[in-house]
């Protein structure tokens, strides 16, 4: 599926260099493309490049647009064929595998898998005082909203309906704990509430060990939204003050689907992260609790003490029309390890009941091979892993990058000897000047550790032979990028990484079709401005209201082009851009587009239809 935006300038769903040079002739994808809904720009450039379908509904005028360009010699019919032929090979094979195909599935089977996957990617991030695994027969309080409607998947196209959906209020009893009670403690979307409150202190002095379930809400990450903080909502926050006040003895298990600030670690004796665990999430989370599993999880993201300290903070989101990635390279980990910067859980953390050994590195021209111990109690799984970075490099690199990993699971006792190859990923870089992967030659460091911060054994292994014969860097031109201190880049740095000037991303003037109806606020017509109101209003209620209403949202940041995409043909490209002449103030010459347009609009489906009648009665 391509994406709504360009990609230095060319819109992904018509970007050759995207659908054929890369995606068929260099990862030999050989599949359909189809346009995120409304994300087909021009559909004669698209099926040049190789997207076969637009989505959802763009009626007959775009199957118009193409008989105009092959007729027209735009788009040639070698072009259009191999489009169709793609999209029929995708229906043809599909509908072979859809014979005899049951209308049923083992749920119990799929219930399990949902399990394990969300056991093995749990994450353990804080065990003070060895607070877990609970102690059998503990007297726990469940509190949070979490635990009774438990906050397991995305929202918008992530949706799915789950076969059965576990909770920790119904599931707890069985694990054979003390419940005290179950209480929501805090509204999920977001208000004060002084008596829910006031219930879940009371019931946290009563218990052993409080379990708080708690995390980002459905409005905090959303689709059509973009994150303007880090921080999990406020009530949640104050409520677990006051549990820790109440009750020291406090585990955090956290529901969320990205990255968040945590300044309230130091509330929480524990702290076990399950981000969005799935239907089956709830069991997972509290067959570690109970130590029926020992967490293996490890984060695949780095966990800032601050939004601030990011690369990215000072550029994104992007204002208006241009998103400058000026990080680059430096994403994530890769940023905060080359600059030693603070960081509240590092890349590839994740803690254990056990604990485990590293010994004996050895380093051949093929890979890697390490001793791993689990000297702990506990049997378990740890994740081992490899970075690789090259000091003094004639390009700009990050201290180390992961180049492969493995877990394994030990007894405890029991030792291994694990191997990790390195492939012909492990030493190349993207070389701009010859547009090929490239291998820099010179004596690169081996890191093996149990995270990016933790690195627990170190080697050497040289690369003689090098494919460079142009460099694409200087580095007295890309100071901040060989420092990787990139924060504070200057445009004049930034536009020599580009290899062209910064493109002018302001919005002004007169709209264009590729503007989205959230921009009417500058429109030079009253009505729009007026639609443009009522819109932002509506938005800004479902918001408030802890739903974000998708629909609404879709409209909002959808460009003028996408009206004729998503109408199901009641609607040409010639009456969406009357609606734009009517926004740009030009009132009566733009409904006599529309009105034209559409009349012109209905007798060309009444003739493609009856074109396409007749040719299936043939």
């Amino acid at each position: 599926m391509t994406s709504y935006n360009e990609v230095n300038g060319v819109y992904a769903n018509e970007n050759k260099h995207l659908l054929r040079e890369i995606l068929r002739e260099e990862w030999g994808f050989d599949g359909i493309v189809i346009s995120d809904w409304g994300g087909s720009n021009d559909h004669v450039s698209g099926v040049a490049a190789g997207a076969n379908l637009e989505m959802p509904a763009p009626g007959l005028d775009s199957a118009r647009e193409l008989i105009r360009a092959v007729q027209e010699g735009t788009l040639t019919m070698e072009e259009l064929d191999s489009c169709v032929d793609d999209l029929l090979d995708a229906v043809l094979t599909l509908s072979k595998s859809a014979e005899g195909r049951k209308d049923s599935f083992d749920e119990t089977a799929h219930h399990a898998l949902a399990r394990r996957a969300a056991t093995e990617s749990t994450v353990l991030l804080k065990n003070e005082d060895h607070i877990l695994p609970l102690q059998p027969g503990a007297k726990v309080a469940v509190i949070g909203d979490f635990a009774v409607e438990p906050r397991y998947q995305g929202a918008g196209s992530s949706m799915v309906n789950p076969t059965r959906l576990d909770t920790a209020e119904n599931m707890i009893e069985s694990y054979g704990f003390r419940v005290a009670g179950v209480s929501r403690g805090y509204r999920r979307t977001g208000e004060a509430d002084a008596e829910l409150a006031k219930e879940a202190v009371e019931l946290a002095r009563s218990a052993d060990v409080v379990l708080y379930f708690f995390g980002l809400d459905e409005l905090s990450e959303s689709e059509g939204l973009d994150r303007t903080h880090m921080r999990i909502p406020k009530n949640q926050i104050d409520l677990l003050a006051e549990l820790s006040q109440a009750n020291p003895a406090v585990v955090g298990i956290l529901s969320a689907g990205s990255s968040i600030e945590m300044p309230w670690h130091v509330c929480c004796k524990g702290i076990l992260h399950g981000y969005l665990n799935g239907q089956a999430g709830a069991g997972a989370v509290l067959d570690i609790l109970a130590g029926k599993v020992n967490p293996s999880g490890r984060l695949a993201e780095t966990y800032p003490i601050h939004y601030e300290d990011t690369p990215a903070y000072r550029n994104f989101p992007a204002e208006e029309r241009n998103a400058e990635y000026r990080e680059s390279i430096y994403v994530g980990y890769r940023y905060f390890d080359t600059n030693d910067q603070e960081v509240r859980y590092p890349f590839g953390f994740g803690l254990s009941y056990t604990t485990f050994e590293y010994s004996d590195l050895k380093v051949s021209k093929n890979g890697v091979s390490f001793l791993l111990a689990n000297t702990g109690k506990y049997d378990g799984a740890e994740v081992a892993q490899l970075y690789i970075g090259l000091p003094d490099s004639e390009i700009f690199r990050p201290a180390k990058e992961l180049k492969g990993f493995r877990k394994v699971f030990l007894q405890a006792g029991e030792s291994r000897r694990v191997q990790i190859d390195f492939d012909d990923k492990s030493f190349r870089y993207w070389n701009v000047e010859t547009d090929s992967w490239e291998t820099e030659a010179g004596a690169y460091q081996i890191f093996i550790g149990s995270s990016v911060a933790d690195i627990r054994l170190r080697g050497e292994v040289k690369v003689d032979r090098s494919t460079t014969t142009k460099f694409p860097y200087r580095r007295a031109e890309l100071p901040s990028y060989y420092s990787g201190k990139i924060c504070e880049t200057g445009d004049a740095e930034f536009e020599k990484l580009l290899g062209h000037p910064i493109p002018d991303g302001k919005w002004s003037g007169e709209l264009g079709m590729n503007d989205a109806i959230c921009q009417m606020y500058y429109a030079k017509s009253r009505l729009a401005r007026f639609i443009y109101k009522r819109l932002t209003d509506m938005k800004t209620k479902s918001e408030a209201a802890g739903k974000p209403d998708l629909n609404i949202l879709f409209i909002y940041n959808m460009p003028f082009r996408g009206i004729a995409k998503m109408t199901g043909g009641m609607v040409s490209m010639e009456m969406a851009e009357g609606m734009l002449q009517v926004v740009n103030g030009h009132f009566f010459r733009g409904l006599g587009k529309i009105i034209k347009g559409f009349f012109r609009n209905r007798a060309a489906n009444k003739k493609y239809e009856k074109l396409l009648a007749a040719g299936d009665e043939s």
